[in-house]
This record gives structure tokens, C-alpha cells and sequence, in this order.
């Protein structure tokens, strides 16, 4: 990839308020909060806390490819780059032009809109770069501000799977949202 395209690639990763940037070794504290606060298992599927060293080699691997790994995270971070939070691409399937979506904001920089940001600067490069028909996230149904978020973009609900997730041995319904290319 040429200069140009990285710094075309690079302007629609950053806007007023964020930016989208690789993970660095130095985002090794912040991920270590977030990964281990068990708040956060129930969305992310975690069932046990994260080393400092698992989290390292994820870091030092971090440089695949998306076609290689098959997904895909940013830090997002605020104008004083500074880490507010992570945005992944995951499941991305080249062959059906798909990708799921995972967001997290710290909770003290939770409300701010960088969330909403966020995502609208992912679905440009899902949608340009990566030339995928469609995003979608799974959401528990009692997750209102995530659903809110999620519905204010054009997030369509299309569908709920019943007892889909088991959390502290309560069984959780999850809303299926998709997001169309409008340009596809």
C-alpha cells in the first residue's frame, strides 16, 4: 500500500472527536483493565482472566492481517490520545462480505459520543475498505444503551435468540441487529 493510501486510510480513521488507531504495546495497561473487569464477560464471551502475558503475545500478534486472523481491532482514543475504548471487527467473512461488530467504552469516558464516532468511522472503512455488505452485533436485550447506540445508526433488529447467553445462571435473551451498505 502506497503512502497516499495509508494517509487516505489513516483521515477516515480520525474525526473532530476520535481516532481509530492500531493496538500498541503501550495500550498493554488499559487492555489488561478491560479484558479482566468480569462487568464485561457477558458480552465478550470470557470465562477467565487474561495474563499480562496472553494479552502481550495478542498485542505482538496484532499486526496480522484481516484476512489472515479474520479480525480486526482498534483502540479508540480521544483527541489527547488517550484509550477511551476498543472497536473489533470479528467473524469477517471475505466470501459472504460480512463482519460482526464489538465496541467497548471505558466506563469514565462512557456518554461522551465516542461510541456513536466510533462506529460511524468503522462502517466507513467496513463499507470502503474492506467492501462489506453488511455489519451486525449480537445484543442482550436488557443492554438498552448499547441497543439505543446500535438502533441510532440504522442498525436494523432483525430477530431475537431466545436463552442465548448464560450469565451468573440466568439465561439472557440477545437482539440480532444488521447494518446494510447503503452502497452496495
Amino acid at each position: 500500500m502506497c503512502l497516499k493510501e495509508r494517509l487516505i486510510i489513516m483521515m477516515k480513521l480520525s474525526n473532530h472527536l476520535i481516532k481509530l488507531r492500531a493496538v500498541e504495546p503501550e495500550d498493554l495497561e488499559f487492555l489488561y483493565g478491560i479484558e479482566n473487569n468480569e462487568a464485561h464477560w457477558e458480552v465478550s464471551g470470557t470465562q477467565k482472566p487474561f495474563s499480562k502475558y496472553v494479552l502481550k503475545q495478542y498485542i505482538e500478534n496484532s499486526h496480522l492481517d484481516i484476512y489472515e486472523a479474520k479480525q480486526l481491532r482498534f483502540m479508540i482514543t480521544n483527541v489527547d490520545d488517550i484509550a477511551v475504548g476498543t472497536i473489533d471487527l470479528f467473524n469477517y467473512m471475505p466470501e459472504h462480505a460480512r463482519a460482526g461488530v464489538g465496541i467497548l467504552i471505558d466506563e469514565k469516558h462512557q456518554r461522551k459520543g465516542y461510541a456513536k464516532q466510533a462506529l460511524l468511522l468503522l462502517h466507513q472503512y467496513a463499507f470502503t475498505q474492506l467492501n462489506l455488505q453488511q455489519l451486525y452485533a449480537n445484543i442482550a436485550v436488557d443492554n438498552l444503551k448499547s441497543i439505543c447506540l446500535f438502533e441510532s445508526l440504522s442498525y436494523q433488529n432483525n430477530g431475537i435468540q431466545k436463552n442465548w447467553i448464560l450469565h451468573q445462571k440466568k439465561l439472557k435473551d440477545v437482539a440480532f441487529y444488521q447494518l446494510l451498505n447503503p452502497h452496495y
